[in-house]
């Protein structure tokens, strides 16, 4: 079906700009866009459908490209402890941190994980999210890690967003495998990749290279594991100490390497040359109270990407809202509001491998956009939380959350 959606202004975000065309109309195909432009330069043609967007300002769907959606349990007993002077190490001596998560992940049916992530999956909807990745990372053995994959196919089956599934077995090590990270990594490369990929449940693989997690050593044998399968790979790297795992991943060609904080030039050199998309998670950062800022002359200097997301997680940044991210990465790392929007469309669409399809509004890609009763593009980045009027297309078809 033919649809013509006029009235508008467009921040297509072609070529990672606002690329803004002023008094626009956009011909929409089925799920694809068959014309953007000018309202005056229209052509003639038969449409099923005409919408009066009413002067709303267009952007292309949000793209929420790291999160960890699906989890049991509640850590906000956790924050408060912290807050009254308990330590993260007394936490984890005591059960909590990401143990708890796993245990309460485990301890979970499918159908409960499913109705948990579902509540939070649909408040990032509200705010414009037309696309997410989710990972899993908190089974840690190959049944919980399956059920959790489980959920998140679901998740997109049964919802208007397109869901992408990373697996995240490499994000600690499970209890049952203590002092022995070596065999860890042997059952994830040898088991838990090949089963869960033949199922299909598994777009990219995903790991956590840090002191407190798996070295690089340990990350190359998953990326190897991985590329066996024919899977992407992306990588936590670099946000507790200097591991150059930014520059591992960028050797693999990795989609993304993620949160940043301590990478260094050579590292921003090194994604620059492969196309590795640098992913910034100003809510972890925010949250934890971090003072390390990632490097961000240098990712400008040498061309990189920069990509946003939530890292929606419960214990590091229980973010429900990616436009307050546009905010904190305009006021924490001084990115432009500009840049901050190309985080969360085209560039986020880069993270995922989607960038051919999605993230920005041209002929020829996925019809996925909203339509914002704002004054500028700005404001997406300007206002803190709230729920700014909208009108969100999926697809070439508008929907509502």
């Amino acid at each position: 079906m033919k649809t013509l959606w006029q009235h508008c202004n467009v921040a297509s975000m072609a070529l990672g700009s606002y690329s803004i065309i002023e008094d626009a109309a956009i011909v929409t195909s089925g799920a694809h866009i068959e014309w953007i432009g000018r309202r005056e330069q229209l052509p003639a043609s038969d449409y099923q459908q005409v919408h009066d967007l009413a002067g709303a300002w267009v952007t292309p769907g949000l793209i929420d490209c790291h999160t960890h959606t699906v989890f049991g349990g509640n850590r906000s007993g956790e924050f408060e402890q912290r807050l009254q002077g308990v330590s993260y190490a007394e936490i984890a001596a005591a059960g909590g941190g990401i143990a708890s998560t796993v245990r309460a992940t485990r301890a979970a049916s499918e159908d409960e994980l499913f109705a948990s992530a579902r509540k939070r999956l649909l408040s990032l909807m509200r705010d414009g999210v037309t696309s997410i990745e989710i990972k899993s990372g908190y089974g840690l053995d190959l049944s919980s890690e399956r059920k959790i994959l489980r959920v998140i196919r679901r998740l997109g089956e049964e919802l208007p967003v397109s869901v992408r599934s990373t697996c995240l077995a490499a994000h600690a090590l499970p209890p049952e495998y203590a002092e022995r990270a070596d065999d860890y990594i042997e059952h994830i490369c040898s088991e838990m990749l090949p089963a869960l990929a033949a199922e299909g449940l598994v777009d990219a693989v995903d790991a956590f290279c840090e002191y407190l997690a798996f070295s690089p050593a340990q990350v190359e044998r998953v990326f190897i594991a991985a590329q066996k399968l024919g899977l992407p790979v992306k990588l936590h790297a670099e946000q507790l100490s200097s591991l150059h795992g930014s520059s591992l991943a960028a050797r693999y060609q990795a989609l993304s390497a993620d949160h940043l904080e301590f990478m260094t030039e050579d590292d921003a050199i090194a994604m620059a040359a492969s196309g590795t998309v640098a992913v910034l998670l100003p809510g972890a950062f925010y949250f934890l109270r971090e003072t390390q800022l990632p490097p961000m002359e240098a990712l400008r200097k040498h061309g990189v990407k920069i990509a946003l997301a939530s890292d929606l997680n419960p214990g590091t940044s229980p973010a429900l809202s990616v436009r307050l991210m546009l905010n904190m990465a305009c006021t924490c790392f001084r990115m432009t509001p500009e840049e901050a929007l190309a985080g969360v469309t085209l560039h986020a669409a880069k993270a995922l491998g989607m960038d051919k399809t999605h993230g920005s509004l041209e002929v020829g890609k996925v019809a996925d956009f909203v339509a914002w009763q704002i004054d500028r593009p700005a404001d997406l980045a300007y206002w803190l939380g709230g729920d700014l009027e909208k009108r969100v297309v999926r697809h070439g078809v508008e929907v509502t959350v």
